[in-house]
């Protein structure tokens, strides 16, 4: 990302979402379960693998930014049946297809929806990179996981900003730590197992949609926080 921006307007979740850099019409199109360009691949674990090793009754993966939802596509035959796999898109898929059991694609803003369900495994491909409030995000999909469950999804700690656009990463990474998160800095990857309650002490700003590209290449947003008291 390029460096912070002082003084920048902040937009709100509802102002964000109208951005061309958040409603886009390439996030996870391509992407499928296992391969080259796939889940497998970005995640380190291939999803239906990891769903069927785990102990249980029909499992639920729900995946945030899910695109066409092509790797659930694919994992849908792979698991028993009664499994409910959700994506969830503000986009969503450009063209209607048809679904196998079990599958099922919703385009709403994830600033406000929640799945009727808990989730066996939450998943978010590169798609937190898009959102503004990250961490509200973060700690609501902690509530979804079952008690076995796992979270998993890329995390870039640059786009992380305090009040006056200074970095954030520091001191958020270490609030999410002490929450039962874990972050791999190599893959970006930030992960939590097991579901549960999760605090953390900042207040969403607002976002900047025009900080320009991060780690990836593409064009990403950058979230500020303030830290609240304890």
């Amino acid at each position: 990302m390029q460096p912070a921006r002082t003084g920048v307007p902040l937009l709100s979740e509802q102002e964000l979402e109208l951005t061309t850099v958040v409603a886009n019409n390439s996030m996870n199109r391509e992407r499928g379960l296992s391969g080259v360009n796939s889940y497998a691949r970005e995640l380190g674990l291939d999803p239906a693998t990891w769903l069927l090793a785990r102990a249980g009754g029909p499992p639920a993966w729900l995946d945030l930014c899910s695109g066409s939802g092509r790797a659930l596509v694919a994992a849908a035959p792979l698991l028993p049946p009664g499994s409910v796999l959700t994506g969830v898109d503000l986009v969503g898929p450009l063209l209607p297809q048809p679904l196998p059991a079990g599958v099922e694609l919703v385009v709403a803003p994830l600033s406000t929806w929640s799945p009727p369900r808990v989730q066996s495994l939450v998943t978010c491909v590169h798609g937190l990179h898009y959102l503004g409030d990250k961490l509200g995000l973060l700690a609501r999909a902690a509530s979804w996981l079952a008690p076995d469950g796992l979270l998993i999804g890329h995390l870039d700690p640059a786009s992380l900003r305090l009040a006056d656009g200074s970095p954030g990463a520091r001191p958020i990474l270490r609030s999410l730590r002490a929450a039962g998160f874990g972050y791999d800095p190599h893959r970006h990857l930030l992960s939590l197992a097991g579901g549960r309650a999760v605090d953390l002490p900042f207040r969403f700003l607002g976002a900047d949609p025009d900080s320009g590209p991060n780690y990836t290449g593409q064009p990403a947003v950058a979230s500020h926080y303030a830290p609240l008291p304890r």
